[in-house]
């Protein structure tokens, strides 16, 4: 809205984006988007992304605060009577916080004083030129007018977990640096995560300037491999050594998880060497409720023996010898 004294009403609802009886939630997170989205970091150079973010958090340091709302709304409803009032004109706001009812003044407008606007809105508050003309008559003392409120950076982190860590879920403490400051933050990683994965941890990242929110803490992870078991998703894979009585017979074999007791796998005879077997629900955890846990496959790997004692030897001669003749005479055919 055009003012005729070179001057534009800030709306500062619809500088948020948000409905005049919108809750304190919801002009939170309308904030909180914004201001992400026109951080200055985020758009180096950007001089229209810098106003854009200063009015953004102008909006919502006057919106945020219950007071200052309730006044800056008694302004907006009276703001046409004091447009065609002018800046010395009558007394349209006689009887409220903004005309004649003020202590010491005669009834009619006045501009208020910077003592009197900081009373009413804050000394900390970053005022723009709207205020400085209609409201204080100048920045009240102390009061600068390049201190914005600004949410902090978000920060990533990188986790190295084992394979155990990421069965069972992790906690660590942190050491964050940010900017000359280092503080101790103590995080949760759920069990399950992906290689990868960047989890996030609210309002741990770097402090805002201003009054603004922190940013966040995206904890980068990173698996080390594991000596036994190869991650693929939420399965597991694993060698088995399978001796060449079993593979031949059939029968147990004793597959480790990587946690708890062993659990005994049935193969049934002439299993070959490289045949895969799933255990169902001895993977890696769900990440969510909704989500089923993997499965370990293990992998059968004949077992050779590198040394044969006498007795060996002569059973597996008998074997190669048997295995040597013809069928017929093997099966006793003529």
């Amino acid at each position: 809205m055009s003012l005729g004294h070179g001057m534009e009403f800030k709306d500062y609802y619809a500088a948020l984006g948000v409905a005049k009886g919108a809750t304190q939630a919801e002009i939170k997170r309308a904030f909180r988007k914004l201001a992400r989205r026109h951080h200055p970091d985020v758009n180096p150079d950007d001089l229209a992304a810098e106003r854009r973010f200063k009015e953004v958090n102008e909006a919502h340091a006057v919106l945020s605060d219950p007071d200052k709302r309730r006044k800056y709304d008694e302004l907006g409803a009276n703001w046409r009577m004091y447009e065609q009032a002018g800046p010395t004109g009558g007394a349209p706001f006689s009887g409220n916080a903004f005309g004649g009812g003020w202590p010491g003044r005669e009834a009619g407008f006045h501009t208020l004083s910077s003592e009197e606007a900081a009373d009413i809105f804050g000394g900390g508050t970053p005022f723009s030129d709207f205020f400085q003309a209609y409201f204080s008559g100048g920045a009240p003392p102390g009061t600068d007018r390049q201190q914005v409120s600004r949410p902090g950076r978000d920060l990533e982190y990188p986790i190295t977990l084992t394979l155990e860590e990421v069965h069972d879920g992790a906690r660590r403490r942190l050491s964050i640096e940010s900017g000359q400051d280092t503080r101790q933050v103590d995080v949760r990683i759920p069990p399950g995560v992906s290689d990868g994965a960047r989890v996030r941890v609210a309002g741990k990242g770097a402090p805002g300037a201003g009054g603004g929110p922190a940013g966040d803490l995206f904890l980068r992870i990173h698996q080390a491999p594991h000596a036994a078991f190869t991650r693929r998703g939420r399965d597991l894979h694993l060698g088995v050594k399978v001796d060449v009585a079993t593979a031949v017979l059939g029968g147990g074999v004793a597959v480790p998880k990587l946690r708890g007791p062993a659990v005994t796998l049935r193969i049934p005879a002439g299993t070959q060497g490289g045949q895969v077997f799933r255990l169902k629900g001895h993977g890696l955890p769900a990440t969510d409720t909704h989500a089923h846990p993997g499965d370990l496959y293990a992998e059968v790997r004949v077992r050779i023996p590198e040394q044969l004692t006498d007795s060996q030897r002569r059973h597996y001669e008998a074997l190669a010898a048997l295995d040597a003749e013809p069928a017929d005479v093997a099966s006793g055919g003529s």
